[in-house]
């Protein structure tokens, strides 16, 4: 394949589109999701995950290792997650270090990132009715939710470290709310992140596989209501974004100190930032 054939670029492409959702995941209060939707692949990840099933097990015994690798979309698939999973393992150290140093301009960045997606989405909602309104509200106060919630104490036991795998990852993959900011809730995201920077494969293993049990089994409930009521969709997905700017205001939290002027300026220009960049992934998406 050639560096400058049009499959190397979209694969090259797909793959920064998985490091940005990874880096995104690891950030408490903002959603992998969000970015797919933005980018212009959600759904294709949630009909490609879809046909992740045992049924296509089948098609392997019958059709053999190709039929099996398309009907799953398996290129597709493995560019992404390979870029989410590098990003993840890379991105570690650094996400904490900005947090810790840097957390306002952080929170700034994906602030800006979130007003403009919400801008850019609109039109996929369709004409705005009353209902869509309505499902509107409903995203925002979904996600509104988890910015009043308290920490769980949380459990270092590999089973319940498996079940907060399978909850996260339902969050992850739905735009506005937070599977790092869920991990959070349930007491394991400092244990979780933790665990990926020193390797510790047991714990990666069981988190990886709740994950993955809960993803297929969310991708089908995802997958239908796209397929039938995709505006209605949309309406509620830019709810839950809009939503996720109560969760990423910085000043929420008591611990953070009040802004003098040159911080709320760098804050603007890195939510600014955010927005740019946003408007970047939505033209490389549409072409």
């Amino acid at each position: 394949m050639s560096l400058s054939s049009p499959v190397f670029r979209d694969r090259s492409v797909l793959f920064l589109k998985g490091m940005a959702m990874g880096v995104a995941d690891s950030v408490p209060g903002v959603s992998g999701g969000t970015i797919a939707v933005i980018s212009g692949i959600y759904e294709a990840l949630i009909n490609a995950l879809k046909q992740c099933h045992p049924l296509a097990l089948k098609t392997l015994w019958q059709q053999g290792p190709r039929a099996f690798w398309q009907q799953i979309h398996g290129n597709f698939l493995l560019t992404l997650l390979s870029g989410i999973l590098l990003s993840l393992v890379l991105m570690a150290n650094t996400v904490l270090f900005l947090l810790d140093n840097h957390f306002v301009l952080v929170m700034a960045f994906f602030m800006g990132l979130v007003l403009a997606s919400c801008w850019l989405l609109r039109a996929d909602a369709g004409r705005w009715t009353l209902f869509k309104v309505l499902l509107f509200a409903v995203g925002f106060s979904l996600t509104a939710l988890t910015a009043v919630l308290n920490p769980m104490a949380g459990s270092t036991a590999l089973l319940y470290i498996f079940f907060s795998g399978m909850i996260a990852i339902c969050a992850m993959i739905l735009p506005g709310i937070s599977g790092a900011f869920l991990l959070l809730l349930l007491g394991v995201y400092e244990y979780v992140l933790s665990a990926l920077r020193s390797f510790e494969l047991d714990v990666i293993m069981v988190f990886a596989l709740g994950c993955v049990v809960g993803l297929l089994s969310f991708a089908h409930l995802l997958s239908w209501t796209f397929r039938y009521y995709r505006e209605q969709s949309y309406a509620l997905i830019i709810g839950m974004l809009a939503a996720s700017l109560i969760v990423l205001w910085p000043w929420r939290d008591a611990s953070v100190p009040a802004a003098d002027t040159g911080t709320v300026l760098a804050a603007l220009l890195c939510a600014a930032l955010g927005g740019a960049v946003i408007v970047g992934f939505s033209r490389l998406a549409r072409g």
